[in-house]
């Protein structure tokens, strides 16, 4: 393959040894059909240069990657599936294929996979994916990222030529595998495993391997893991906020879902809020609402309580556990803040009048919810509208949801974000902003961009608005795929 100097394989994990992972093979497919290929994503780890042959042998037949770890790896781990403890997880359909140093940042990446065939983990499934869940990933992951989410990015979809059966769709239905260029796939479950065998020993070496590998400033700290918890107390209660801030429903918010970088990925039964509603929940078999919107930062706090009763088994000195865990709270609140800030793409004033606005822009998404009359105000044109402040007041007011703009309830939140200034108003010359509707990723408009795929095997609907995904993505300018983080 085409190596260049941006590729730079780093296999930390493989060195831990092996506790924590169990060498596997990837299943032998019939077919190995190139359907997507995220090249940007691949220029920053060095291997876009890769023919589409190449491409598909490394991540269709998961040939070794150069000079990176010579045996994929499925990980161990534990998790609370919807509050109930369950010691029988672990990759049962993917594994760690690589791991790469990124050129910009340096930092380490996991490119792992989904549908890969079974593992020791497998428990009677048949470690497979549908095409039709493959495409689901691509979807939300392009979305999230053009939102300023902390997200893994989906970077090979190859459809395999097996039929699935599943009872949650029509089947038989089509197979594939999927890459995923994330930041870390230790999870919190990857610690409940350990502590659930009494294993402080291999819990105090995966606190190192993840300060020394993730979070290097903190090699000094005097209590490695309080230092490290509140790393990522701080990093979850960020991703929390994004989630918040995107009107973006996870679905699946288990411990073995989270990781310790703060980064989304796994993305199963996903939605995007249609319009302001907490009690919205993404997948159907969620009756009691546990992971709806509004409840996402309590699952996100319940889920570090858990990886807090870990690191009680390591930790010197518990209130050092304690005091990280409450910082959750404030870390959520300045999140949702800048997010939300972000997302109207205005500068700051300082947290008080920040949150005058903030309070107001929530306020204004109800109230327009709530409006008799009309199609209820869906969330994402909300911040597509006002994008910039009052540098779109006048594309706001005369665009499809302008009448609305202009009811009494929305008089409180024009005059807050009428004291504040645009954040790069020079993004607004993007012809993204000169159409009347953002891009959003509705249920129906994901299953619409199925249908033809399902139907006729036409990719153009859906490589026409990942297309679309990424215009949006460098329209608003919202990356936040950064390193260490040193504040929320």
């Amino acid at each position: 393959m085409p190596v260049n100097a941006r590729y730079r394989p780093d296999s930390r994990f493989a060195s831990m040894g092996g506790e924590f992972a169990d060498p596997v093979a990837a299943a032998d497919f019939p077919r190995t059909i190139l359907r997507f290929r995220n090249d940007r994503a691949a220029a920053t780890v060095g291997l876009e240069t890769l023919s589409d042959a190449e491409w598909t042998g490394h991540f269709g037949r998961f040939e070794p990657l150069p000079g990176a770890q010579g045996q994929p790896l499925a990980m161990r781990y534990h998790g609370h599936q919807f509050r109930s403890y369950n010691p029988e997880l672990g990759d049962g359909r993917g594994f760690l294929f690589a791991q790469l140093r990124e050129d910009a940042t340096d930092r380490l990446l996991d490119l792992a996979t989904k549908g890969s065939g079974q593992t020791p983990w497998s428990r009677h499934g048949d470690g497979r994916l549908t095409l039709k869940g493959g495409m689901r990933e691509i979807l939300a992951a392009s979305l999230l990222e053009a939102q300023g989410v902390p997200t893994s990015r989906a970077f090979s979809l190859i459809e395999t030529g097996e039929a699935l059966t599943r009872g949650d769709e029509p089947s038989p239905t089509r197979s594939a595998v999927l890459t995923r260029l994330s930041h870390s796939h230790i999870r919190f479950g990857t610690f409940q495993r350990l502590a659930y065998f009494d294993r402080a020993d291999l819990i105090s070496q995966m606190v190192d391997h993840v300060v020394e590998t993730y979070f290097p400033h903190l090699a000094d700290a005097p209590d490695r893991p309080a230092a490290m918890f509140e790393e990522v107390v701080v990093r979850t209660a960020r991703l929390v906020s994004r989630w918040m801030a995107a009107g973006f429903v996870h679905g699946v918010l288990n411990t073995d879902n989270m990781v310790v970088t703060g980064e989304s990925f796994d993305y199963g039964p996903w939605r995007f809020l249609p319009r302001n509603d907490p009690n919205f929940t993404a997948a159907y078999f969620d009756h009691s609402g546990l992971y709806s919107f509004g409840r996402q930062p309590e699952a996100g706090f319940w889920n570090l309580q858990q990886l807090a009763a870990c690191l009680v088994l390591v930790s010197p000195d518990q209130a050092g556990l304690i005091a990280a865990l409450n910082r959750f709270s404030d870390a959520y609140k300045d999140g949702l803040r800048a997010a939300m800030i972000a997302r109207l793409a205005v500068k700051s004033r300082g947290p008080e009048v920040d949150v005058e606005l903030v309070n107001a822009a929530f306020k204004a998404l109800a109230e327009g919810t709530r409006l008799a009359g009309g199609e209820a105000l869906r969330w994402e044109p909300f911040f597509f509208d006002w994008f910039g402040g009052e540098a779109s007041q006048a594309r706001a007011l005369e665009g499809p949801r302008g009448a609305l703009y202009q009811d009494p309830a929305f008089a409180e939140f024009r005059s807050r974000l009428a004291g504040f200034e645009p954040d790069r108003p020079e993004r607004l010359e993007h012809p993204v902003f000169g159409r009347s509707e953002p891009e959003e990723l509705l249920i129906e408009e994901v299953e619409a961009l199925w249908a033809p795929i399902d139907q006729s095997d036409d990719w153009a609907p859906l490589n026409a608005k990942l297309a679309r995904l990424e215009n949006a993505r460098a329209a608003y300018d919202l990356d936040v795929q950064t390193g260490r983080l040193t504040q929320v």
